[in-house]
């Protein structure tokens, strides 16, 4: 595996943990989903698709694998982001399209219940053998989708970073009060839930979709802190992990905005992630476990 990928949490952090590291069977994969929520996304959300679509469509036999399907999911939004969803060219509504037809675009419509919910209804609802989502902004561009897909030959799921090899960290360019509260989100995660993972929010994630469906039919906390439930259960589940570090650019318009209450809301989703979670057990322990 190139340099670019660095496994974070393998087999053996697994057994120190005190179990067996889960290992699906080796795969070649054969279709690929790429999930995107959107909430009033209309803005942004057709300069994004446009460079997804011109990425998908212009690639060498072979560079990803053979079927894609993207998959917007509006998360109940009041502007016309599902108009201009059914209104592009590739939408093709139910169905995945071969790669040299160019991959199907299709819309799930949920009501808001914001990014992590989902987040969730469409790795659930997605068919493809690996599974990506991914910013609607596209801030992680394109063409990282084949980092993810080659650390995903190894691993059961595959975490973006903007921290590269040498040590740099992409989102040195964001506002600075943003990267204050970031440190220290990341700083009471790592010590709480999440081990040693140094971006847990990077919003470019990938899994196999056995993987995605057990995860996110267990995931249990939607609020921006999602992402951190995952990776705990990924953790207890004893998957493997690994970190694979992307290119990243900050693109405002966010609706993020910190606040007390916000503040208040991340506390408390974190401090009770181990305790929602307490009954969960390895994989490897489930198939292990007497009928």
């Amino acid at each position: 595996m190139d340099s670019f990928v660095g496994a974070a949490i393998d087999a053996r952090e697994a057994m120190r943990d005190g179990g067996r590291a889960s290992k699906l069977p080796e795969m070649v994969p054969s279709s690929l989903s790429i999930v995107l929520p959107a909430f009033n996304e209309e803005a942004r959300l057709g300069p994004a698709l446009d460079e997804l679509f011109a990425y998908l469509c212009s690639l060498p036999e072979g560079a990803l694998p053979a079927k894609i399907d993207v998959l917007i999911v509006d998360d109940g939004s009041t502007d016309g982001t599902a108009g201009l969803v059914r209104e592009r060219a590739e939408f093709l509504g139910d169905g995945m399209a071969p790669r040299n037809d160019c991959p199907a675009l299709r819309l799930l419509s949920v009501p808001h219940a914001g990014k992590g919910s989902a987040v969730r209804a469409g790795m659930l609802a997605a068919r493809g053998d690996l599974i990506v989502f991914a910013d609607a902004d596209m801030a992680t561009p394109p063409d990282q989708l084949s980092r993810l897909v080659e650390a995903l030959m190894e691993a059961d799921l595959a975490l973006g970073s903007r921290i590269q090899p040498d040590g740099s960290d992409m989102r040195a360019s964001q506002p600075r009060f943003r990267r204050l509260v970031g440190r220290l989100f990341r700083l009471a995660a790592k010590v709480w839930v999440t081990g040693p993972i140094d971006d847990t929010q990077c919003g470019f994630k990938g899994f196999r979709r056995e993987v995605a469906r057990d995860l996110f039919g267990r995931l249990r906390i939607t609020s921006i802190v999602f992402d951190v439930d995952l990776i705990f259960l990924a953790r207890k589940r004893r998957y493997r992990l690994a970190v694979v570090p992307v290119v990243w650019a900050d693109r405002r318009g966010s609706r993020l905005h910190a606040s007390p209450r916000l503040a208040l809301r991340v506390a408390w989703d974190l401090l009770r992630i181990r305790f929602v979670h307490r009954g969960v057990k390895g994989a490897a322990e489930e198939e292990l476990a007497p009928l």
